[in-house]
């Protein structure tokens, strides 16, 4: 029987969606089953504000501080650290945040914690969205897996670290003369992600322009709802040094975003548009690549089923992030050696940062090597 394009995407996209989660039992159960104690995880939930250095404006909204939940999974004399960036776009927030990692924590104090990947299938199943907390708990627990066995979580992945990207620094909307500080601030980073969509893209562009003169990406983050006019910014912003455009038009435009695509001379990578593996098939024609965020997929285990998926269609990845600690945007960065764009900047936007994980050299992600993670600081 023959198949038609669109039945053949969504069966490749679910042979891919296997193969990532197997891909995630490399290490040795009887290990783990030898020397584990029986019984689950101790859980702890925090809350912590991060303070911005500066005003963060997008498209949508203005905020100065993050405040977001935090959890911790102790057992066996090792602890796993999680941060839940949750984003109100998605109906989120940080009591809904707080309620979901609650309401997961009977599975996770009577779990066996060598079954993560049905430990983390159970948490998904707790309720509908809220991925956030979720990711905080898979975050948490494979970061407490990988302490277990005395390995960073890239070698446990089979990933060399010395093959993460550079990243991008990202400079959100603000007046000229705040642009043009940020830029001149963000001198140590080689690529720039510049947030557009409002109706003064142009004075922005020359804002940057005339302070720098690096390769740039541009984040519309859905502001442009004509397809005309999205087609035009983006081919102006190709003459003018940029060489992506992320998220032009809002999420629902799938076919407004496909003709833009189609007529492009830069990629156009999804954003808003998508969340977790699921939804990636419905994008192969509108969108030359996603950004997957940890927070979004609902984990580091879904990011990588993601990042399969995506590649099993062609398609590019960057690897973005919420504004957060060096908790989340470490553990993101686990990934970014499977990557073409990271843009995992958030921790670098903090007054203060209480962790300290992957580093940033000249662009250039450097990946820790302490066990898990590899993060430290103040839970």
């Amino acid at each position: 029987m023959s198949m038609s394009r669109k039945e053949f995407i969504h069966t490749a996209a679910k042979g891919a969606a296997v193969a990532g989660a197997a891909s995630l039992t490399a290490a040795s159960a009887s290990a783990v089953e030898k020397k584990m104690s029986a019984g689950g995880f101790k859980v702890t939930i925090k809350t912590k504000r991060l303070d911005l250095r500066h005003a963060w404006t997008i498209s949508r909204n203005t905020s100065t501080f993050k405040e977001y939940a935090f959890v911790k999974l102790e057992k066996d004399g090792v602890f796993g650290l999680g941060e839940a960036a949750h984003n109100v776009r998605y109906g989120e927030s940080l009591e809904s945040t707080v309620a979901t990692i609650e309401k997961a924590s009977p599975i996770l104090q009577s779990c066996d914690p060598w079954k993560y990947v049905d430990v983390n299938a159970a948490v998904q199943n707790v309720c509908e969205g809220q991925t956030a907390a979720k990711a905080g708990i898979d975050i948490a627990l494979m970061d407490w897996l990988c302490k277990w066995l005395g390995i960073p979580l890239y070698q446990f992945w089979g990933l060399d670290p010395r093959k993460a990207p550079q990243t991008t620094f990202s400079i959100g909307i603000d007046t000229m003369e705040m642009v043009k500080q940020k830029v001149e601030e963000a001198a140590p980073y080689p690529l720039l992600k510049i947030k557009m969509g409002k109706d003064n893209d142009e004075e922005v562009l020359a804002a940057v322009r005339s302070v720098t003169q690096k390769t740039l990406r541009v984040d519309a983050n859905e502001g442009w709802k004509d397809k005309e006019l999205a087609l035009r910014k983006v081919e102006w912003l190709a003459q003018n040094g940029v060489d992506l455009v992320e998220q032009p038009m809002p999420a629902h435009m799938l076919e407004e975003t496909a003709w833009v695509k189609e007529r492009a001379t830069i990629p156009i990578i999804a954003d808003e548009s998508v969340k977790t593996s699921q939804d990636i098939p419905a994008l192969a024609q509108a969108f030359d690549g996603i950004n997957i965020k940890v927070d979004k997929a609902g984990g580091l285990q879904e990011s990588l089923r993601m990042i399969w998926m995506a590649r099993s269609l062609g398609m590019k990845i960057m690897l973005g992030c919420m504004v957060s600690s060096s908790l989340s945007i470490t553990a993101a960065a686990h990934l970014s050696p499977l990557t073409d764009f990271p843009d995992l900047d958030g921790n670098l936007l903090l007054a203060h940062d209480p962790f300290q994980g992957v580093t940033v050299r000249e662009g250039w992600l450097i990946l820790p090597d302490k066990p898990g993670l590899g993060v430290t600081g103040d839970f």
